[in-house]
């Protein structure tokens, strides 16, 4: 469940922050592992380790995070989505730097 956790926050743009109980507890045990940077509020009542916190922010995944998440094939080989660019906006660039953009109809019109 823990490992969900972390892809889902691998998947996600950081910082992310949890709201509920079962989540906070869970960025507890990733950051414990070493698996993640997260801050997490110490429960409300110290003395017995229990009471609701109110968030955990998660702020990275470690190195060793990712070697976990590499364990597990996450992500699966797909090149983030920001990195390139679409080719048609290169090859219209590329086009208008020759010249003007010359429509084909007009090279066979009769003379």
């Amino acid at each position: 469940m823990t490992m969900n956790l972390l892809k889902q926050i691998a998947g996600s743009r950081l910082p992310v922050t949890f709201y509920r109980s079962g989540d906070i507890d869970q960025v507890r045990i990733l950051r414990a592992a070493g698996l993640v940077v997260a801050l997490v509020p110490s429960p409300s009542d110290p003395l017995s380790m229990s009471g609701s916190a109110s968030a955990a922010q998660v702020l990275a995944i470690t190195q060793k995070g990712r070697e976990e998440l590499a364990k597990f094939n996450y992500p699966e080989s797909r090149p983030p989505r920001w990195r390139y660019r679409s080719p048609r906006f290169t090859a219209r660039a590329r086009s208008y730097a020759s010249g003007p953009p010359q429509s084909s109809s007009s090279q066979h019109l009769p003379h």
